[in-house]
């Protein structure tokens, strides 16, 4: 067999933007795209995407440019997904909420060539381009129009200040070459997205990802969520967080209809589910949490299945959620690995359990999807696994065809997580349980050490969030005199509680439920916690009001 070799016919580089073109072909006259009152079908998505592609070629954009996107879920969004690949560029979608200064330093250093911009940010992008050096090369810019009432500014605002773009999205659309061969890639390592980390523990990173991983993570995703053709998948997880977690992709091979939102709160997903008939939607747990305590609300009458990830959901919220009739799965991943790469592969005998215990079983992270090669958790010094009794922490370390490229312009950055031991080190800390599925239990930086013990702060989140009072709980470690850290928790109440319980409230409630060098010692009440725009809890804005505030009062005894 030494003389069969790969050749033309069975080497065509994989990439997920070749599942439009099969969209337009077998799904053409079906939905693609609802927002408001805009229709889409498949065969015009297909088309727009061409235009829109061409039209960048004609701007110069090559092969290998960099094409930013400031917009929030709107069809724009969705479509240049597919077009700014498609004109050999390499997508790089921005984070709506940074502050000018951050996503100054992003355009800088990813050498963006053009930015489209929804017409809600163009005072973000004035003030980003005005940080600019003397000298820099400024971006030219796209403007994304949209005339629906939610996107007017108020009469009362200012009008937006003077950003001088080069012409409208639809215009690109209007003048696009309809017979545009889009640009494949040369090989399927060719980098086709680069994303900047949430910064929730560190300053954000370039992650690049290229056209094979992206369609490895697509294609797997699919798989292990279990989705069908022709879903009605609504928008409520940023397609600028990780791409949507792949899925701008996914609904393509798929043919669904992808229902965007601008924004939302729980009664407008509600409503949307009820409009739209929705099967599928992904969300941080801040989403589950905020459909579950929504006033009013009702159970549904067709189940919604929810993907969540990005920080680990308390049981209580997952059971709140699953009793509206949300079928929730829980899943793990990193913007390193363009989406879910681990996740709570259900097994049929737990549907028999109670539903307090299913949920504290759904709350675990998992096992690894089809399509990675393998996750551990290892001791971090030596490198070997842990013991898989549920309770030997380690960092979890990962290995698979979806993993980054690296960091952009950052080889030290990349080393340190891609070492030449084969694992990508993602800096997790978990626990192996002895069936073979991992457990969060927090991000390496948010471990407390108190009298030399490590305490789990998301295994104290979890039981705030059993208090029938907290709406969102947070818990960092405080400076201690005597024990080092201290457990210091951050919880704001849900609207419309007779009364608010006290510190000491919130502490007893917890001794009588954690171990007691667990129980925090500092209750701060919050309206609102910090959180980004995908719902994680920034808990590096907690840890320094909670330095700030100084060594706890402390005796030589625990609580």
């Amino acid at each position: 067999m030494e003389d069969l070799k790969p050749r033309p016919a069975n080497s065509s580089p994989l990439t997920p933007l070749g599942f439009l073109e099969r969209a337009a072909t077998v799904y053409g006259d079906c939905p693609s795209i609802l927002y408001n009152a805009t229709t889409y079908t498949w065969s015009q998505t297909h088309l727009r995407c061409l235009h829109v592609a061409s039209s960048l070629s004609s701007l110069g954009i090559k092969r290998g440019h960099v094409v930013s996107v400031l917009a929030p879920n709107v069809p724009a969004m969705y479509e240049l997904h597919f077009a700014a690949p498609m004109a050999g560029a390499i997508l790089n979608t921005i984070n709506l909420r940074l502050d000018p200064r951050t996503v100054s330093i992003l355009l800088r250093h990813s050498e963006s060539n053009l930015v489209f911009v929804d017409q809600l940010s163009q005072s973000l992008i004035a003030d980003a381009i005005s940080l600019f050096p003397p000298g820099t090369p400024i971006p030219r810019l796209v403007l994304i129009a949209d005339d629906t009432d939610e996107a007017l500014p108020p009469s009362s605002k200012s009008s937006p200040p003077a950003v001088e773009f080069y012409c409208s999205y639809e215009d690109l659309v209007e003048n696009g070459d309809p017979g545009f061969q889009w640009v494949r890639p040369k090989s399927e390592w060719d980098p086709m997205i680069l994303n900047y980390t949430s910064g929730t523990t560190s300053s954000p990173k370039g992650v690049v990802h290229c056209h094979r991983g992206l369609f490895t993570i697509t294609v797997d995703s699919l798989i292990d969520w279990g989705v069908p053709k022709q879903p009605v998948y609504l928008w409520t997880l940023p397609m600028f967080h990780a791409n949507g977690w792949s899925f701008p992709w996914g609904i393509a091979a798929l043919g669904g209809t992808n229902i965007c939102v601008r924004k939302f709160d729980a009664p407008i997903i509600y409503s949307l589910i009820r409009a739209h008939n929705v099967t599928h939607m992904c969300g941080a747990p801040v989403v589950l949490n905020m459909l579950s305590n929504s006033p009013g609300n009702q159970p549904l009458k067709n189940p919604v299945h929810i993907l969540t990830a990005g920080a680990p959901p308390p049981a209580a919220v997952l059971f709140r959620t699953e009793s509206l009739g949300f079928v929730v799965s829980h899943g793990y991943g990193l913007t390193e690995t363009a989406g879910l790469v681990v996740s709570c592969a259900w097994k049929p005998q737990w549907n028999r359990l109670p539903a307090s215990e299913r949920a504290r079983l759904k709350s675990r992270q998992g096992v690894r999807t089809v399509g990675m090669t393998r996750v551990d958790v290892v001791d971090p010094d030596s490198g070997h696994s842990v013991k898989r009794d549920g309770s030997t922490l380690g960092e979890v370390v990962l290995r698979g065809g979806c993993v980054m490229l690296g960091y952009l312009k950052d080889p030290a950055g990349t080393a340190k997580c891609m070492k030449d031991d084969g694992w990508f080190y993602t800096g997790d800390v978990a626990v192996m349980h002895p069936d073979g599925y991992l457990e969060i239990k927090d991000r390496s930086k948010d471990v407390i050490i108190s009298g030399g013990e490590n305490l789990s702060s998301v295994e104290v989140e979890s039981v705030l969030y059993t208090h029938p009072d907290i709406n969102e709980a947070a818990v960092v470690a405080r400076p201690d005199e005597y024990w080092g850290e201290t457990p210091c928790a951050f919880v704001s109440l849900k609207e419309g509680i007779e009364r608010k319980p006290s510190e000491k409230e919130i502490m007893e409630y917890c001794r009588a439920r954690l171990s007691h060098y667990m129980v925090p010692k500092t209750v701060v009440f919050k309206d609102e916690l910090p959180k980004t725009s995908t719902g994680k809890i920034q808990k590096f804005i907690l840890r320094e009001i909670a330095k700030a505030m100084g060594s706890a009062r402390t005796t030589r005894s625990r609580i």
